[in-house]
């Protein structure tokens, strides 16, 4: 979020970056990386230097991953797709206000990945490890006031922190933050809230704590004001605050403001309140921020599972990781919002990020649209370093009341067997309580052996990773601890596949085939759905991801476990979850209805479906009614002919739910379809432009591979193209690509410009399909101009 107040004034700096990739080598000796004899020397005359050069490099805007801008090589790391990493450098040039002078003035990076080094005008800064945490350093003392100034970036990605993509760059936005001396730290405000009933409604305790930081070198004698605005912008109450903060140090300052029958926030009803904060000096206003937040209350419980104010809840939830196809891991704004909506279609209310804190816009997501959140520590680690890297996750997100739970680690699995883990656990956990003692801790645990032991102990949650067929005996060893499926099922699918295809790297979309850890997607939701105990489950995972091709190496270059593919075009088994996890009808067939040559061959016919029972019909013969299982499925076998496979779905008798699939001619026409009609001219908004190929009557061609090339006027440029093949080796960053099964994708940015976007796609013999999408004014977010030379 942006925050301009009072004399605090935070600005995007995302906007035209030179960017150059570099020829990376290791040292002959030992095959360490040589980056401090590189900070050494790129200090004086190289690329960190304001008289250094970058007039050969590209420029490039915020969020950035290089690496999916690269060609797939199957020599390259298999875990992370196949596409090679290597060192980028990023550059600058922006200019400080003279007025600037005698305030602090912090660059703010969200996320770069990974093993940074940072200067300004060839001053090094600092260098942040981690590819998943922000980090920040002040520039106030090396700054040129009134002149231009240069940020350079140097970003070593040859080392990995995880096995699946993690991509490259700066991939989070990066702010430029000036303030008072006297000002609110970093993360430095933290709302919680207690709610008590009543019989005339219920009250909320809303307890506001504010650190405040003094650089000055004098006491500064100031008034910290909190008003508490509720969810339509309305000032409800306000709480003010005396306090003397001491010469280069700080002071927390602690308010409690009574509500009375507050709206709480909740999957269904996602309020959110904001307090506003303000810092006084002798009546002026020197600083202010405003801090969302949600009033609401959690329970885990270990025979009932999870209560969400009050009310029992079983987790519905998909584990994910942060790339999106088309971006990398570089994912504009509005596509965590997109992903957060394409699995709340199908039922799922709840997110673990997997494997490592997200990105804060798709938290911000998470709250505004009632999603719960698993929020993930990425590596088990009390060191220096490790304790930083928790810290920043819990003060940076606490103020998110769709964080339900914090894991402090995923599958380190010798770890959780041993006395070290322990010890290790519980500093975390201590570091946590002391940040935040509202949320409970777990962890992502896949020794089964260790489930129950010292290690689960130290855990508020059991998390369970996988082996359901152990959750009783579990449940025997601690009978009092609340549990969750942290990671289970990993069924593996392609979309609109439905064979196994080892050559082409394609596995059935029927549910049948999982890993010989995971489980199927009916086995896994029937083993958590069936025990009131176990308080729900995360699925693995919500959608593909590039890297960890499972079950098959090259060419596969992702992985087959999404309910989604990478684009967010939905598999078969996503209508299974649909149908048991939310209410309205669900009908769907399965497998599509055009077999050319297979005619008379039997086939299997699956209908997912939560109506009680559902009748088959093919070319209007009825082929009998079955009942529906509890969390399962039917089918039948079907001698293939073509026309209409017509399903119909009965409740009571009542005919409560229709599916239709049909025999696809020849591919004539593209059909565009965007997910949304309007969208913000902020320079930074996108659209999801989905392309289908379809029939002349308009029927999904399942079989259809047209290359289909995407156009856009002036308003807007495409920013990446996707297919959700998991074997495609098309580039990401074009304006072309093949439909896969019929469909595929344009993400589509705009320019600042409003008015009417229009998006075109062509292929030859095709009717050309057109989608207009209207660009609001709006105002764009403040940004750091660009310096140019």
């Amino acid at each position: 979020m942006n925050n301009t107040m009072g004399r605090r004034d935070r600005r995007l700096m995302d906007a035209n970056w030179k960017f150059h990739l570099e020829e990376a080598k290791k040292t002959d000796q030992d095959g360490v990386l040589d980056t401090y004899a590189t900070v050494k020397a790129v200090a004086a005359t190289g690329p960190a230097s304001p008289a250094g050069s970058d007039r050969d490099w590209r420029m490039v805007n915020l969020p950035h991953d290089w690496v999916v801008e690269g060609a797939f090589d199957p020599n390259a790391d298999m875990s992370h797709g196949y596409l090679p990493a290597g060192l980028g450098w990023y550059r600058r040039w922006f200019h400080v206000p003279k007025e600037t002078l005698g305030k602090r003035t912090v660059v703010e990076f969200d996320g770069v990945f990974r093993n940074c080094d940072v200067w300004a005008n060839g001053h090094h800064m600092g260098r942040h490890l981690s590819g998943y945490t922000g980090f920040r350093f002040e520039l106030t003392d090396v700054l040129n006031y009134g002149g231009n100034n240069l940020l350079t970036v140097r970003v070593d990605a040859r080392e990995f922190e995880g096995w699946w993509y993690e991509g490259a760059g700066i991939y989070r936005h990066v702010w430029l933050t000036t303030m008072d001396p006297l000002h609110i730290a970093p993360w430095g405000v933290f709302v919680s809230s207690t709610v008590k009933a009543g019989r005339g409604g219920s009250t909320a305790a809303v307890k506001i704590q504010t650190e405040l930081k003094n650089t000055h070198e004098h006491d500064v004698a100031c008034r910290l004001v909190s008003t508490l605005l509720d969810t339509e912008g309305r000032e409800k109450a306000s709480a003010s605050v005396q306090a003397v903060v001491p010469a280069d140090g700080g002071h927390v300052c602690v308010q409690t403001i009574p509500l009375r029958n507050p709206a709480l926030w909740s999957l269904e009803n996602p309020a959110l309140y904001r307090v506003v904060s303000r810092v006084e000096v002798e009546g002026e206003t020197v600083d202010g921020q405003s801090t969302p937040f949600g009033i609401r209350t959690i329970r885990f419980d270990a025979d009932k599972g999870f209560f969400l104010n009050g009310r029992p809840v079983k987790i519905q939830g998909c584990c994910n990781h942060q790339d999106h196809g088309g971006l990398g891991v570089a994912l504009p704004d509005r596509v965590q919002e997109y992903r957060i909506e394409r699995l709340k279609a199908m039922g799922c209310n709840a997110y673990r990020c997997a494997h490592n804190p997200p990105a804060p816009e798709l938290l911000d997501a998470c709250d505004r649209l009632g999603m719960l959140v698993m929020d993930e520590n990425r590596k088990l680690n009390s060191s220096p370093e490790g304790l930083v890297n928790m810290e920043s996750m819990v003060r940076r997100d606490r103020n998110h009341p769709s964080v339900i739970l914090w894991s402090l680690e995923n599958e380190e699995y010798a770890m959780q067997a041993s006395e070290v883990g322990v010890r290790i656990a519980r500093s975390l956990k201590r570091l946590v309580r002391r940040l935040d003692p509202t949320r409970p801790v777990t962890a992502a645990m896949n020794n089964k052996d260790a489930w129950g032991n010292a290690y689960s102990k130290v855990l508020d949650v059991q998390g369970c990773n996988y082996f359901p067929q152990t959750y009783d005996d579990y449940r025997r060893k601690a009978p009092r601890q609340p549990v969750v499926a942290s990671e289970t099922s990993s069924t593996l699918s392609t979309r609109g596949i439905y064979r196994n295809d080892p050559i082409a790297g394609y596995v059935s979309a029927y549910d049948l085939n999982a890993p010989n850890w995971g489980a199927t997607a009916e086995k896994a939701w029937r083993s958590v759905a069936e025990r009131p105990y176990m308080s729900g489950l995360f699925v693995w995972t919500g959608f593909d991801y590039r890297g960890e091709p499972t079950p098959y190496y090259w060419p596969c270059i992702s992985s087959h476990f999404g309910i989604l593919d990478m684009c967010g075009f939905p598999k078969d088994n996503f209508y299974y979850y649909r149908a048991w996890w939310q209410k309205e009808p669900v009908l769907h067939i399965l497998p599509h209805w055009t077999w050319p040559g297979l005619e008379g061959r039997e086939l299997d016919v699956w209908c997912h479906s939560n109506c009680e029972e559902v009748e088959l019909f093919l070319n209007d013969r009825s082929l009998g009614r079955q009942p529906v299982p509890r969390n399962g499925h039917v089918e039948w076998k079907v001698a293939y002919a073509p026309g209409a496979l017509r399903a119909r779905g009965f409740t009571k008798g009542v005919e409560t739910a229709v599916a239709l699939a049909e025999t696809a001619g020849d591919p004539a026409v593209i059909r565009l379809a965007a997910d949304r009609q309007a969208i913000r001219g902020d320079g930074e908004d996108v659209v999801m432009v989905a392309a289908s190929v379809l029939d002349a009557a308009g029927r999904l061609v399942p079989w259809a591979a047209s290359l289909i090339g995407f156009e856009v006027n002036e308003a807007g440029h495409v920013l990446g193209v996707c297919n959700g093949n998991p074997s495609s080796h098309e580039p990401d960053k074009a304006s072309q690509r093949k439909a896969f099964n019929g469909l595929c994708m344009a993400i589509v940015q705009e320019r600042d410009n409003p008015g009417t976007l229009i998006v075109r796609a062509e292929s030859p013999g095709l009717r050309t399909g057109v989608v207009p999408v209207t660009v609001q004014p709006a105002a764009p977010r403040p940004f750091v101009p660009v310096v140019t030379f």
